[in-house]
C-alpha cells in the first residue's frame, strides 16, 4: 500500500468574501469559522489518517504567510511549492506529484485538497478519504462528490453512472459526467435525480497514475511541467521551480485536463457538512446562530436583528431592526450587503480597482516575514505606523530615497544600526533615521518588539526601498 500525501492548494483570491479577503491576505489564511486559518485547519483535519506529510501550493506573494501559518502547528519542513504564476490546478497538481515522486522510493497516493473548504464532519471526512484509498491504490483516480442539500447554483456537479461494485468498494460509481454550474431550474433537477453531487474539488490518486493520465491526454502541461521540475531550487522552505518553464504552461483545470477524459474516473459521495465557503451567505450558512439566527463575529450590539451576519474587527457595531443583511467592518472598509445579494460583491471588488484604489489588495494591517505593520494615519508628507516585529527577527537592511524616518519603541528591545552604528533603545526611547541613510531594524529580545515610525518626505509609499541584505530572500 503506498503512502498518503495531502497536497493542499492555496493559491486562491476568495473576492466574493471582500473586505475580509484580499488580494494579499485571502481566505485560506483568515480564522473565519474557528480559532485556527483555513489552511490551518485544512492540515490540522488529516490527524485521522495515515497521511506522510503535507505539500502546499502557493504563490511568490503568500510564501511566508503559508510559511509562519505551518510553523505555528509544526507542519513547515520545506514543504511549500512556489508558483511563478496561477496555471489553475492541472499544472499545479502536476508540480507536487512529480516532487513526491522525487522523494519517495516508490510511489505516493496523493490527497488532494483545497486550502479554503470547511468541513465540519471531520470523521465523515476521514471515512470517505479511507474507502478511496483501496481504489486509488487500485490505479484509480477518486474524486469525492458532496450530497445536496439544496439546488446550488454556485457549484459544479458530477454525474454518478453504473454503480457501486467498483473493486472491493460498495460505496463508489463510475463517474458518469461532470456538469458546469446550472441555473435554478437545472439544479433543481439534479438534486431530485438522486444522481447528482457537489464537485467538492478533492481528489485521491497515485502520483505515478496521475502524471500517466496527464501526459496521455496533455502532453502540452507534462512537458511544461517536466522543464519547471528540471531544475528545482530549495530556498529556505520553499522549494522553487524554473519561471520561465512553467510560465509557458497552458492553464488548465484537473477536471478538463484529466478527469472527464480518464476512463478510470471514480466518485464517492461524501456527507461531511462541506462548504467552499465562496460566499458571506455562505458563512452564515455554515455558522453558529444565537435565537434569532443572528451570527456575530466581535464587538456587536443588536436590537430586533434577525438572520444576519454581522463581523467587525474594527470598533462596536450596533444594528437596530435589521433582516437577512450582512455587515463586515474591518479597520478601513464597510460592507453592508443583502444576504441574498452577496454573490455581487465581487463587482464591488471591480468597481475598487478600476477606481485605482488599494482596498482590493491590501488590508490596513499588512503582515510580513517579520511581524506587521499598520497604518494608523497618513497626511501631506507624513505617514504614521504601528510597527510589531516578532522576537529574533529583522528587517532588511536598506534605504529610502525620499523620506527619513522616527521610530518609538513602545514596548521591546530594539536594536538599530544606522550607517556603520549600532545601538540598543528601550521603552520610551527613540531614533532618527534621515534619508539617503542605511538603516536596519532588529528584535534581539524575547517578546514582540512595539514601535512607532513616522514617515516625512516627499514620497512615501513602499517601493521607496533599496535593500542591501535580507534574511527572506527579498533583495
Amino acid at each position: 500500500m503506498n503512502n498518503i500525501k495531502a497536497v493542499i492548494l492555496a493559491g486562491g483570491v476568495g473576492t466574493r468574501l471582500w473586505p475580509m479577503s484580499r488580494s494579499e491576505l485571502p481566505k485560506q489564511f483568515l480564522n473565519l469559522s474557528g480559532s485556527s486559518s483555513m489552511l490551518q485547519e485544512t492540515v490540522e483535519r488529516l490527524q485521522g489518517l495515515d497521511i506522510a506529510e503535507s505539500i502546499v501550493i502557493c504563490n511568490e506573494d503568500h510564501r511566508f504567510l503559508v510559511a509562519e501559518q505551518l510553523r505555528q502547528i509544526g507542519k513547515l519542513n520545506q514543504n511549500i511549492i512556489l508558483e511563478p504564476a496561477g496555471r489553475n490546478t492541472a499544472p499545479a497538481i502536476a508540480l507536487a506529484a512529480m516532487t513526491a515522486l522525487r522523494s519517495a522510493d516508490k510511489d505516493e497516493l496523493l490527497l488532494v485538497l483545497a486550502a479554503d473548504h470547511v468541513i465540519t464532519n471531520v470523521h465523515a471526512f476521514t471515512a470517505a478519504i479511507k474507502t478511496a484509498t483501496v481504489l486509488a491504490n487500485e490505479g484509480k483516480l477518486v474524486t469525492f462528490g458532496v450530497i445536496p442539500d439544496k439546488p446550488e447554483t454556485g457549484y459544479g456537479y458530477i454525474r454518478r453512472g453504473s454503480s457501486s461494485l467498483i473493486g472491493p468498494v460498495n460505496s463508489a460509481f463510475e463517474v458518469a459526467q461532470f456538469v458546469e454550474k446550472p441555473d435554478f431550474d437545472t439544479a433543481q433537477k439534479y438534486v431530485s435525480s438522486g444522481e447528482y453531487y457537489w464537485n467538492s474539488g478533492m481528489f485521491l490518486f497515485s502520483a505515478r497514475r496521475y502524471l500517466e493520465e496527464l501526459k496521455k491526454f496533455r502532453p502540452d502541461i507534462m512537458t511544461a511541467c517536466e522543464e519547471a521540475m528540471y531544475v528545482v531550487d530549495t530556498d529556505l522552505d520553499f522549494i522553487r521551480v524554473n519561471e520561465e518553464a512553467f510560465l509557458s504552461c497552458p492553464e488548465e483545470s484537473i477536471d478538463y485536463a484529466v478527469m472527464e477524459h480518464t476512463s478510470d474516473a471514480v466518485v464517492i459521495p461524501m456527507d461531511a457538512g462541506w462548504s467552499d465557503v465562496g460566499s458571506w451567505s455562505s458563512l452564515w450558512d455554515i455558522s453558529e446562530k444565537d435565537q434569532k439566527g443572528n451570527v456575530v463575529r466581535g464587538d456587536v450590539i443588536n436590537h430586533n436583528t434577525i438572520d444576519s451576519y454581522i463581523h467587525t474587527e474594527a470598533g462596536l457595531v450596533a444594528t437596530i431592526g435589521i433582516t437577512d443583511l450582512i455587515i463586515v467592518q474591518t479597520k478601513d472598509a464597510l460592507l453592508v450587503a443583502d444576504r441574498h445579494s452577496v454573490q455581487d460583491v465581487k463587482k464591488i471588488v471591480e468597481q475598487i480597482k478600476s477606481a485605482g484604489r488599494y482596498e482590493h489588495n491590501t488590508h490596513r494591517e499588512v503582515y510580513r516575514p517579520w511581524g506587521k505593520y499598520d497604518s494608523i494615519d497618513a497626511g501631506e508628507h507624513y505617514q504614521v505606523k504601528h510597527i510589531t516585529v516578532k522576537p529574533g527577527e529583522a528587517l532588511s537592511l536598506q534605504l529610502h530615497h525620499h523620506r527619513a524616518e522616527h521610530w518609538v519603541v513602545v514596548s521591546g528591545t530594539a536594536k538599530v544600526t544606522i550607517a556603520e552604528e549600532m545601538t540598543i533603545i528601550g521603552e520610551n526611547e527613540s531614533v532618527f533615521i534621515p534619508a539617503g541613510v542605511k538603516h536596519c531594524l532588529e528584535n534581539p529580545g524575547k517578546i514582540p518588539l512595539e514601535i512607532i515610525e513616522v514617515r516625512t518626505g516627499s514620497y512615501l509609499e513602499e517601493d521607496d526601498i533599496i535593500r542591501f541584505a535580507d534574511r527572506y530572500g527579498r533583495i
